[in-house]
């Protein structure tokens, strides 16, 4: 019996490490799950005033990269995909296969997991402002890369360069608004990054 306290410890300790993972899973799920939620909020926040219409979506995709890291980030965003196979869940009406695979706009949209993954992975390493700010433009321009060259078949455009233009060229200076409104928020968060694994 005199080592009684000490069997009690061990095995209230392995107790909590063993609820520990299973803690921390429902955590990152509950977070995986809002930023899919946040980008379906942003789609419906639509404004159609070029051939591609204006979104909030990007300002979900970034920050899910930013804030869960880019392994969760990828996830909460082909998540978002996912649910778009059953749930019209797009800017756009409808949903299915047919949505994200023949739209104009689907370049934009199969990009989303990657671009959240870029960010999440050339943030991780970096703790100034600049870095961050970098961090999302260079997968700002993966998005509008892949949105472009997508738009410019799917279309049918005359030049690259139109494509160019109505693709990325007229979202540029609200797409830099968006990526200052995210850095602020990353910025002044207080709970920082929120990944919950080894991202």
């Amino acid at each position: 019996m005199r080592n009684y306290p000490f069997f009690v410890f061990t095995i209230s300790h392995q107790k909590m490490t063993s609820e520990k993972p299973h803690s921390t899973a429902l955590i990152s799920t509950a977070l995986i799950s809002l930023f899919a939620l946040l980008t379906v909020i942003g789609a419906k926040i639509r404004v159609d005033v070029f051939e591609i219409p204006f979104t909030l979506q990007t300002v979900a995709v970034y920050s899910s990269g930013l804030f869960l890291g880019w392994r969760s980030g990828f996830i909460s965003q082909s998540l978002y995909l996912c649910l778009g196979l059953f749930f019209p869940v797009f800017a756009g009406e409808g949903f299915g296969m047919d949505y994200i695979f023949t739209r104009i706009s689907s370049g934009y949209l199969l990009s989303f997991p990657f671009v959240a993954a870029l960010i999440g992975r050339l943030s991780r390493h970096t703790e100034s402002i600049i870095g961050r700010f970098i961090a999302v433009e260079i997968g700002s321009l993966l998005l509008f890369c892949s949105g472009v060259i997508w738009l410019h078949y799917a279309a049918e455009h005359p030049s690259w360069w139109h494509s160019i233009q109505n693709g990325w060229l007229k979202f540029l200076p609200v797409d830099l608004l968006k990526i200052a409104i995210v850095i602020m928020l990353y910025t002044f968060f207080p709970g920082k990054k929120l990944s919950v694994g080894n991202d």
